[in-house]
């Protein structure tokens, strides 16, 4: 599965910029791709988010900078 870009900005102000906020933060909580989940997990690997998963309580992990991109 290839990722999109986020959604261009909408004209519609605050709401239009919550509405991207949403869809960039849904994309960083999907990972890199489909595709690179899978070549994990036939390596007998989890990825980084289940492993994080497993060894903290729920809601005791708070990610920081989660929507920073590598360049």
């Amino acid at each position: 599965m290839v990722t999109a870009p986020p959604p261009a900005p909408q004209p519609n102000g605050a709401h239009g910029r919550t509405a991207e906020l949403h869809a960039i933060h849904e994309q960083a909580l999907r990972g890199p791709s489909e595709k690179a989940t899978e070549a994990q997990h036939a390596k007998g690997k989890l990825t980084a988010r289940e492993r994080i998963g497993l060894l903290l309580d729920e809601g005791s992990f708070s990610e920081v900078e989660q929507l920073r991109r590598h360049r």
